[in-house]
């Protein structure tokens, strides 16, 4: 068993302002769990605090069902990959992945086996010999990944392993660790700000937001269901429009529409951008920016006097106005104090 388990887990750096709030959280043994949210949250002191790299306020963390707080970093046979890679510069890619082999004294010839198995699977096997410098900057990630793996730990933690590439081997670098935790059956962390390797990596995302848990579910309950506005506005992109309810009803660029729940006063609505033109009430609006993004386009403009966005297909005939199609079925509705979903 590889879970790990945080119990009202706190973190404060000046003992006044908790930078980890009270987080509970249960990640099962195999499971590939994502960490986001914006720059400050905590997710990559969540990772920090699992590794033992820092001490805990309070609480308690459980890994494979052992409270561990106490525990030496070295002891806790967890791997942490780092945005930074952290190879040593001085030694070759073969050392680089052998190292923490070496340190833990495994005879030299299963440490060759070793890493010549992992470097194999990494496509590392014609580089050993070269020096960090030598490679490019997915060859180095990799490098790390094998520094990692080759010690078969229970938990890998990934804090943003991939912000450094490029966009095109950052889509080919998710794929590859995805097939590597399928491979090596085994429970994986992962931190990242960007939406799009959350919902292509993740069996759950948890999204966190000033040191809280804001929703913690599976990549399309997330998307689909978020517990509130701020979950809705992070993971993928939602338009938020400001309307007042009266009997049940409210109207945007003044076409009217009625809601089933009993909502009254000032509300908050959302559509996400890829369904504004896939309803049954049509509303005109004049096109402010037009951005071609491959695929689609992205055109932006407002709606009672909020600014709002469209995801449109290629084929899609874009005049002076652009003819908007929007349901009541595809709106969630957020207190407009809390953001919580009503």
């Amino acid at each position: 068993m590889s879970s790990v388990i945080l119990k009202n887990l706190v973190k404060s750096y000046d003992g006044e302002k908790n930078v980890i709030n009270n987080i509970n959280l249960e990640i099962k043994d195999k499971e590939f769990v994502v960490l986001v949210g914006s720059s400050g949250c905590g997710k990559s002191t969540i990772l920090r605090l699992i590794a033992g790299l820092e001490d805990i306020t309070s609480g308690e963390i459980l890994i494979d069902e052992k409270i561990v707080n106490n525990i030496h970093p070295k002891d806790r046979d967890i791997a942490f990959v780092f945005q930074s890679y952290a190879l040593y510069p001085h030694m070759s890619v073969y050392d680089n992945i052998a190292f923490g082999l070496k340190m833990r004294k495994y005879d030299k010839k299963l440490i060759k086996e070793k890493v010549l198995e992992v470097a194999k699977a990494l496509n590392l096997d014609e580089l050993l010999e070269r020096k960090p410098k030598q490679l490019s900057g997915g060859q180095r990630q990799r490098v790390a990944l094998g520094r990692a793996i080759v010690r078969n730990p229970k938990v890998f933690l990934m804090d943003e392993p991939l912000s450094n590439l490029d966009a095109n081997l950052r889509v080919h670098m998710r794929s590859e660790i995805k097939r590597l935790h399928k491979k090596l059956k085994t429970t994986f962390i992962y931190v990242t700000h960007d939406q799009t390797e959350a919902l292509t990596m993740g069996d759950r995302i948890v999204v966190l937001d000033k040191g809280k848990i804001q929703q913690a579910d599976t990549p399309e309950v997330i998307y689909n269901k978020p517990a509130n506005k701020f979950v809705a506005g992070f993971i993928g992109q939602m338009n938020f429009i400001d309307i007042e309810v009266n009997n049940q009803c409210f109207e945007i660029n003044g076409h009217r529409f009625k809601t089933e729940k009993a909502i009254s006063g000032s509300v908050i609505i959302g559509i996400r951008a890829e369904k504004m033109i896939l309803g049954d009430v049509s509303i005109p609006v004049i096109p402010e920016i037009i951005e071609m993004t491959g695929g689609e386009r992205i055109v932006y403009f407002n709606l009672n006097n909020c600014k709002c966005c469209a995801k449109i297909p290629l084929d899609y005939k874009i005049g002076e106005n652009l003819e908007l199609k929007i349901s009541i079925k595809d709106m969630y509705f957020f207190d407009k104090e809390s953001g919580e979903v009503i």
